[in-house]
């Protein structure tokens, strides 16, 4: 334990790892759950062509677009930044997929009677579907922060400054190095499952409510 401390440095990794994961998950859930609203609620032409292409992005391998958007960031100047780290994966097309199923589950006649009130999108989107999407929304936020906090590649390749690395790709680096202490590496490993455990803790009741939920309709 005193080596992982000691060889790096590890609160900042923790709040690198927090901020990176929780930033984006965020992000995540309210970029694709406007998308999900608008595909689920609003009647537009093209709308099912518009999903239909969210969902082919999910044959495409993240690793295939890696190096385009590194170029990207690269030319923006955000390497070694929160906003290089976050923005290029703060959306989803699992979650907009996941978030579209089940906005398309809630009764229409929530709109009805929001829209008579005089409830515009916006209204409708924040105060009425959101609030009953609280299931979905809390699974939707184990899923990917799990996923973001267990991600070592893309931090990895956007980051070369220790002091800005996530801890999954500082312990990758870590363990490549020569005469690595295993033991240590082991614990940190160990460390940086804590916080995973904590947020399932913290969100089981909703996340086996959406589970439920999805499962009965």
């Amino acid at each position: 334990m005193h080596a992982v401390l000691d060889q790096l440095p590890f609160t900042r990794l923790i709040i690198n790892t927090f901020v990176f994961a929780g930033g984006t998950t965020l992000l995540l859930l309210l970029f694709d759950s406007m998308t999900a609203f608008a595909l689920a609620r609003l009647r537009f032409r093209g709308r099912n062509a518009l999903f239909v292409l969210i969902l082919a992005t999910l044959m495409v391998p993240f690793q295939v677009t890696l190096v385009p958007v590194f170029l990207t960031v690269f030319h923006l100047g955000w390497l070694n930044s929160y906003q290089g780290l976050i923005i290029p994966r703060a959306t989803s097309a699992l979650g907009i997929f996941l978030l579209r199923q089940f906005f398309l589950q809630l009764p229409r006649e929530l709109d009805d009677a929001a829209r008579i009130d005089g409830a515009n999108n916006l209204t409708l989107y924040w105060r009425i579907i959101l609030p009953n999407a609280k299931p979905a929304l809390a699974s939707l936020f184990i899923i990917q922060f799990a996923a973001l906090w267990n991600d070592f590649l893309w931090p990895l390749v956007i980051t070369n400054n220790i002091k800005m690395q996530t801890l999954p790709a500082a312990l990758t680096l870590f363990s490549s190095q020569g005469g690595v202490d295993h033991a240590a590496l082991m614990a940190g490993a160990a460390l940086s499952l804590t916080p995973l455990a904590v947020a399932f803790l913290l969100l089981q009741r909703f996340f086996v409510q959406g589970v439920a939920t999805t499962g009965t309709k």
